[in-house]
Formats: C-alpha cells, structure tokens, sequence
C-alpha cells in the first residue's frame, strides 16, 4: 500500500550570521531498501525508483529509473524542457555511480532525452567516465537513442525571449508570482522558496548496496559551455559502498570548490551521520564564501550504511523525498525549513 506523509516542517538553526537549516536524520537501523533525492519533485522519482527496489532490484537500475521521471517532465529546470543557455540552447548533464565504484558521465549533451541513461552506457560500454559535448552525442546515437527536436518548449522559448529584452547575468533575482528560472543561478522568490536545477538520487537496494544518479539541464541561462557540479564524480554525486553515498544541489561552482559529495562520504566514514556530516560540508562552503553565502543555495543529502539519512542546506527553502520499507507500508518523507 502506498502512503504519502506529509512534508515535516522544521525550524531553523542558527550558524554564523545566516540562517541555516536541515532536516533531522533518520535514525532507524538497517533500514533497507532506502531512497532518497532532492527536492519535493523527487517524491515521483522516488516512486519509480521503488518499483525497482521493492522488487529486490539493485540500486543501481532504481536511481537510473527514477531519475528518468524528472527528466521526462518538461519542466524548466531538468531535461530538454528546461531554459537553455544565453545562446538558446539546452544543453544536459548526468552522471551515475554503482557500488563498484564504476562510474559513468555525460556532459554538455544536447538533444538526447535521457542523459542519465546515456552516462549508464559510458559506464558500462566504455573505458572512461566522462564524455562531453558532440562526442557524448555521438556514443548516445550509436547505441540506439534517438535525437529529439532541438526547438524550445513553449515555456523555455517564453522565458528566453523575456531574459533577452535585458540579457542580465546576475547572480540572484526576486521575481514575483512565477517559478521559473530567469537568472544565472536558483533564484530565491519572495516568499522565500528556491528555485532549483537539478535532482539527486541515492539509494540502498535489499542487498545493502548503493548507487546514485545525479542530472540537470544546469543553471537557466549560463554561458555557453558552462559546466557545474552535477556531472563530476565526487562533486554532485560519490558512493562507497563501505561507507554511504551523497549528492549535491545548488550553486554547481561551490559545489566543486570543496569536492562536496565526496567530503560527505569521507565525513561519514569518519563516524558522523548523514546529516552532520551533511552539515559540515555546507559549513565548510559558508567559510570559502563568507558574507557572500547569503545570495546562494547549496543543499547536501546523504544515506549510510546503516540506512540512516539526512540532510542539509544554505538557505531556507531547500526540501527532499525518502522512501523506505517498514514492517507494513512504503512511506514517502519530505522536509523543508520554514
């Protein structure tokens, strides 16, 4: 039977001169299967994923599945739907990870629906991690998937032309009664919420392995070319398969600064739990950036071993989905900060 829990509201807790918050870890052992992504969008994904996983599929098949969802969306932060970049065009990164430590990645892809599935193939087809640009659209080719209309959707080409009567590239903007990406990075709208580019899956399958998925169309407007933290093993996304397994959202640039899904493994091995070490890598980032953390959105998540998981993130705003088995129902969690 499937149940969906209300998302749990928390307060916020303070760090330095900013507001900072996450959401508590759970704390029930062993628990598996697990998944968890980013964002309230990750509680479809996370649908998918678990028909995988309470199967007793792997992991691995659970976070590709999943995140596909997102992908298929049409929405103007992931997939080919998704605002393009300051000359038009939308362009796709993905990355994938097992509990092998095999690791597959795509980057600067365009016209291909589903990157994530295209970084599986690197992975499994080829000697390297990374392929970019037209050579990523290439291998996508050879191995059978199809390359879609390169025309914007009806909402990305509306948006396009509005960026282009100014072509500002700032670094946040208010924006008032809408949710669409307009700047160069998440924007922050008035009431507070974040906008957001990406979404990160782990999970834990029966067996007690790991894997992840990480994919995005990248910040709305970005220069031609840009890259941020989503396609970067270590970066937006990093399993061990000892230890746990961590991915990233947010400003992809500062993502990278500090290897941050990495670092949250490293900080889980040594004995912190999903969600302080979580909280270490964002304090971590707040230190680098200093007054100027106030204008961006980092969110961190992380499950263990154990099957604990948490969280954790810049700003307010930041939310996530975890699904796991108990004795009697699949349950759907989400938190997000006041």
């Amino acid at each position: 039977m499937l149940h969906r829990r209300r998302f749990l509201q928390l307060g916020s807790l303070g760090l330095g001169a900013f507001s900072f918050a996450g959401s508590t870890a759970g704390k029930a052992a062993a628990r598996k299967p697990i998944v968890i992504s980013t964002w309230d969008a990750g509680i479809e994904a996370n649908k998918a994923a678990w028909k995988v996983l309470r199967s007793g599929g792997r992991a691995l098949d659970a976070v590709e599945q999943g995140v596909m969802i997102t992908e298929a969306s049409q929405n103007c932060c992931v997939g080919l739907g998704a605002n393009p970049d300051r000359d038009g065009y939308v362009t796709l990164d993905s990355c994938i990870m097992d509990e092998k430590a095999n690791c597959g990645s795509v980057a600067f892809l365009e016209r291909i629906k589903h990157p994530v599935s295209v970084a599986r193939r690197v992975m499994e087809k080829t000697p390297h991690v990374m392929l970019v640009g037209s050579g990523a659209q290439q291998f996508a080719i050879e191995e059978g998937f199809p390359l879609e209309p390169s025309k914007l959707s009806e909402e990305a080409e509306r948006d396009y032309q509005n960026w282009l009567k100014k072509s500002e590239y700032k670094p946040v903007i208010n924006i008032e009664n809408t949710k669409k990406q307009t700047a160069f990075v998440p924007i922050k709208y008035d009431n507070g919420e974040w906008n957001h580019d990406t979404i990160g899956m782990v999970a834990m399958d029966a067996a007690g392995n790991l894997s992840g998925s990480c994919t995005t169309s990248g910040m709305g407007f970005k220069m031609r070319g840009r890259l941020g933290d989503s396609p970067i093993i270590g970066a937006g996304l990093f399993v061990d398969n000892e230890v746990g397994a961590a991915t990233a959202t947010g400003q992809g640039e500062d993502v990278i600064r500090i290897c941050g899904s990495h670092l949250v493994v490293e900080l889980m091995r040594q004995g912190l739990s999903p969600e302080a070490a979580c909280k270490k890598a964002v304090e971590r980032i707040i230190k680098i950036k200093g007054d100027a953390a106030k204008d961006i959105q980092v969110g961190f998540i992380a499950i263990n071993k154990q099957g604990e998981y948490g969280g954790y993130c810049i700003q307010k705003g930041f939310n996530f989905a975890v699904c796991y088995a108990d004795d009697k129902n699949f349950m759907v969690e989400g938190r997000f900060v006041l």
